[in-house]
Order: structure tokens, then C-alpha cells, then sequence
């Protein structure tokens, strides 16, 4: 057992120091190594994790305390959030202070332009790669690829796609 909170250690840890632009950026690294190299579970269980953590209130990573958990319990959990959440909190205050410090130099409005679209690429790499472990089936890609459309040109709620996707799985569609 001390392995393997040791392990969910330095993976949120290191993770932690990568999340990179938002908490999403780093699910494909994160799926990779629970999913591919430890094995602690599959990517439709990783997917349904990041589900709930999505449908929860609270910070949108919640899936690293529900990883946790699956993995080893009340201890896994609290190894988890504290190596996920802690360090990047360090860094945060630390580069905020700086970024302040310099916020009339020219080379922060040039970093901060190229900065944008790395992010934008992986947000990108995490959708995809919660689409791939989603779509199981032509109904459930259809219903993926529905709501990414429905997302993208509409203002719906995402609470309401949420809620059809719910009314979809209760009726048995995609399954």
C-alpha cells in the first residue's frame, strides 16, 4: 500500500508542476499514467471518474481526489489532492508575484500570446482523449459528437447536456 501512495505521490506531483493553463491540460498525461502505465484502471472507468468530477461542484479537477480514491481509498485520496493541489498553489503565488512585478516589460505581453495556444492544444489533447475512452459505440460517439457540436454553436448549459446524457444512459441508448 505504501507503494502505491507513494506512486499517486509523485504522478500528482509531477502533474501538478505540468498543469500547464488549467487543470484539463494535463488529463491526457494523467489518463496515460493511471490508465496505461499503472494500470489502476480502465479508460472508460477513468472516463465516467472524470464524468462525475465534472457533474460535481468544486474545482474542475476534482477528478484527482476520485482517482485517489479508486485507487486506494481515503489514503489515496488525500495522497492525491495534496500532491496535485499543494504544489501548483506554490508555484501560483510564487509566479504571480513575479508576473506583477513585470507586468510593463514587453517580453510578458510576447510569452503570455505563446502561451495561448499551447494551452489551447491541450485542452484539445484532453478531449480527445476523454472522446476516445467515451466512444464505445456509434450511439455513444454520436451523443459525444452531438454534444461537442451542441457546446460549440450554442449557449446551452452544460448542466443540460449533463442531464440528457443521463436521461440517454437511464433509457439504455448507446449500451
Amino acid at each position: 500500500m505504501i507503494s502505491v501512495l507513494f506512486s499517486l505521490a509523485l504522478i500528482f506531483t509531477e502533474l501538478s508542476l505540468l498543469a500547464f493553463g488549467g487543470g484539463n491540460t494535463i488529463l491526457p498525461e494523467m489518463q496515460r499514467r493511471v490508465v496505461e502505465v499503472q494500470h489502476w484502471m480502465t479508460p472508460q472507468e477513468f472516463s465516467a471518474l472524470f464524468a462525475l468530477a465534472q457533474a460535481a461542484p468544486g474545482p474542475n479537477l476534482m477528478v484527482v481526489p476520485l482517482v485517489g480514491w479508486h485507487v486506494a481509498g481515503l489514503a489515496g485520496l488525500l495522497v492525491s489532492s495534496a500532491a496535485k493541489f499543494v504544489p501548483s498553489s506554490l508555484v501560483t503565488i510564487f509566479v504571480i508575484k513575479a508576473w506583477e512585478r513585470f507586468k510593463d516589460r514587453p517580453w510578458r505581453r510576447i510569452v503570455q500570446a505563446g502561451l495561448v495556444p499551447v494551452t489551447a492544444g491541450l485542452v484539445l489533447a484532453s478531449a480527445i482523449v476523454i472522446g476516445e475512452a467515451t466512444a464505445q459505440s456509434w450511439a455513444l460517439a454520436a451523443i459525444t459528437l452531438g454534444v461537442a457540436v451542441a457546446m460549440l454553436t450554442t449557449r446551452m448549459h452544460p448542466l443540460v447536456a449533463l442531464a440528457a446524457g443521463a436521461a440517454l444512459g437511464i433509457v439504455g441508448f448507446g449500451m
